[in-house]
């Protein structure tokens, strides 16, 4: 009978250690845009621990492969440009409203693979335009703070070329190190935009988190502006991908039951601030490959390890708030922008790859950069629906209706 081993528990935490440090900050961002208090954010990140963890535990045990789950990256980073233009009850609906697209689409293959038929140069631009504002902020504060932003991007170039693996963790340490320093400073840190004043204490006491209800709201402007992006965004960069991992390693689980499990937990929880639940991509690979064990049959145990993590650092929502929540604007900017910079990169690169796809995708990544918002749809939509629009023009008559 095979038992545990280290390489589980490491590779488990490797995964856990890589998608918090590279998006946490984000999302608490994200959470503060939206209106959130200060207990509101422990509660979003307790939703999202609890929610990873059960279905990476869940799913894994029971399919014996290993799965697992993330909250969206690129969705919170498409929330951070949008959130702030709706109610706080209105972006919980469109939460839910998202879960419940996941949970009709998981039931249909078929329409799981006509929104898989969106080129991927439309979906690569869509979320290069979302990610480009956040990046280009790693600059916006050159002329407040250059020196701080010169040893960001020395320790990013640096790492990058030394030990791009543990790159993301190097900055997210160097990130809460000058926090509590610029905090000790000054005695308090305040934060930029809110009158809420934060010790350098506050990490060291410890309280276990409480779920916050927020009665969901629908808007046909937040389904229309907020939900269906969140959707497109989480489906396109995160499922279909998560998917592909799985089958890139060799496991060909159901993938209906579990996306359909993940949706539930998604509505479940989207009160409590769990914006979204996803097959995870890069974090799974971790989890998938030889690292983890030699024997493939065994590497589901690595996931459910990533799991048991996810609920620690879910009971720790209020530690990590109070280590994030407190850090100058000027950190959260360049921590974001260089955490989501290989990810542009490759959003770019996808975008531009097939020549007569170009324009449409140069169309699609300009008018969703601009981050305006017509007739309650956010620049996400009108860009999607331009690109697409003018592929549809560029195609041979002949071929419009294939």
């Amino acid at each position: 009978m095979s038992k545990w081993k280290l390489s589980h528990i490491s590779a488990g935490l490797t995964a856990v250690t890589v998608g918090y440090s590279s998006s946490v900050v984000i999302i608490i961002d994200v959470a503060r845009k939206a209106g959130a208090s200060d207990d509101m954010v422990v509660s979003w990140l307790l939703a999202l621990g609890l929610g990873m963890g059960i279905t990476c535990i869940l799913f894994s045990w029971l399919s014996k492969l290993p799965v697992v789950t993330a909250w969206s990256t690129p969705g919170a980073a498409f929330l951070l440009t949008s959130i702030g233009d709706y109610r706080l009850s209105e972006a919980i609906g469109a939460f839910v409203i998202c879960a419940l697209l996941s949970l009709v689409t998981a039931q249909s293959r078929s329409l799981l693979k006509q929104i898989s038929r969106i080129p991927p140069a439309i979906s690569s631009a869509l979320l290069a335009g979302i990610l480009l504002p956040i990046c280009l902020a790693i600059f916006s504060d050159v002329n407040e703070a250059p020196y701080l932003v010169a040893l960001f991007i020395a320790a990013y170039l640096v790492g990058s070329r030394l030990f791009p693996r543990y790159l993301m963790l190097l900055l997210l340490v160097m990130s809460v190190g000058i926090s509590v320093f610029m905090g000790s400073s000054h005695g308090v840190i305040s934060l930029p935009g809110d009158a809420s004043m934060f010790s350098p204490e506050m990490a060291s006491n410890f309280t276990l988190p409480a779920p916050i209800w927020v009665t969901p709201s629908f808007s046909f402007s937040a389904a229309i502006g907020l939900a269906f992006p969140l959707f497109l965004i989480t489906t396109l960069s995160q499922n279909l991908p998560g998917i592909a991992i799985h089958h890139a390693h060799g496991y060909t689980p159901d993938h209906k039951p579990i996306l359909s499990g993940i949706a539930i937990v998604q509505a479940l929880l989207a009160p409590f601030g769990g914006f979204t639940f996803n097959l995870a991509a890069i974090t799974a690979a971790l989890c998938m490959g030889e690292q983890a064990d030699s024997e493939k049959s065994q590497r589901y145990r690595a996931a459910i390890a990533a799991g048991v993590a996810y609920l620690f650092m879910g009971l720790l929502a209020s530690v990590v708030v109070a280590l994030f929540v407190s850090m100058p604007s000027i950190i959260i900017h360049l921590l974001a922008g260089l955490a989501l910079l290989a990810t542009l990169q490759s959003a770019v690169a996808r975008a531009m790859e097939v020549e007569h796809h170009r324009a449409p995708a140069m169309l699609t990544m300009l008018c969703t950069a601009s981050g305006f918002s017509l007739f309650s749809m956010t620049s996400a939509v009108w860009g999607l629906g331009l690109g697409l629009l003018l592929l549809y023009i560029q195609k041979p008559p002949e071929h419009r209706l294939n």
